[in-house]
């Protein structure tokens, strides 16, 4: 097909364009990529892009933004392989990691890296410390497979793990990482983190703690920094 229909606007730095570009993969469907700084957007970028993030897909002369609602676009336009369950209750449940990712989980891990006093950290730790308790039981339990839904990856996958990836920035900055009664949520990363669409986007531990260290020095005045901000 023309590999110039689809263009993901990305940066290598960003969790949730990864997201897109790993669906992209694991949907073996051809796609470019725009590569912006975050620090320096260019104005081009700021005109189609109504929250000033990334990721942003470009189709023909669509523009559609968030992660998790590019996601929905591609399986509607492009549905083979899929990546999302057939069934409706099955892709209920999907969707509501999906949400769980989103809401209860990622915006600990933000406010955690964020966070400059003890106390602060300490609250971060114990609302990251029960959602990722939560995460586990789900794991363990019959809805789960061997990926989050199931035995065949769907976008709930997707929508965990380069947050997850990052717990390397977060036990450097914060000392805290998944914990060791997470058996099940290490093993799902492991599993994940070989799985070729991993693999090709991944950036290494160094290169994800260096970029972080804004977060972690009270930095980062950017767009998902004040999505993400404990007020």
């Amino acid at each position: 097909m023309d590999t110039t229909r689809f263009e993901v606007v990305s940066s290598k730095s960003c969790p949730f364009a990864q997201r897109t570009r790993m669906a992209f993969l694991e949907k073996d469907l051809a796609f470019s990529v725009t590569e912006i700084s975050l620090e320096d957007k260019p104005d081009w970028f700021l005109a189609i892009s109504p929250y000033s993030k990334v990721p942003l897909l470009r189709d023909g002369d669509a523009v559609i933004y968030e992660s998790a609602v590019i996601a929905e676009y591609l399986e509607e336009v492009w549905p083979e392989p899929p990546l999302m369950p057939a069934d409706p209750v099955t892709r209920a449940k999907m969707r509501i990691w999906v949400d769980f990712a989103n809401v209860r989980f990622i915006p600990h891990v933000y406010r955690l890296m964020m966070a400059q006093e003890n106390a602060a950290q300490e609250r971060q730790e114990n609302l990251l410390r029960t959602a990722l308790n939560r995460m586990e039981v789900h794991l363990a339990s019959g809805d789960a497979g061997q990926f989050w839904i199931g035995d065949r990856l769907t976008y709930a996958d997707l929508a965990f793990y380069p947050h997850l990836e990052r717990f390397c920035a977060v036990e450097h900055y914060r000392g805290f990482n998944i914990p060791d009664e997470c058996p099940r949520v290490k093993d799902w990363l492991a599993m994940m983190s070989e799985r070729p669409s991993a693999r090709k986007v991944a950036r290494g531990a160094e290169t994800l703690i260096r970029n972080w260290v804004k977060y972690a020095r009270g930095g980062g005045d950017g767009a998902t920094a004040r999505d993400m901000r404990d007020v």
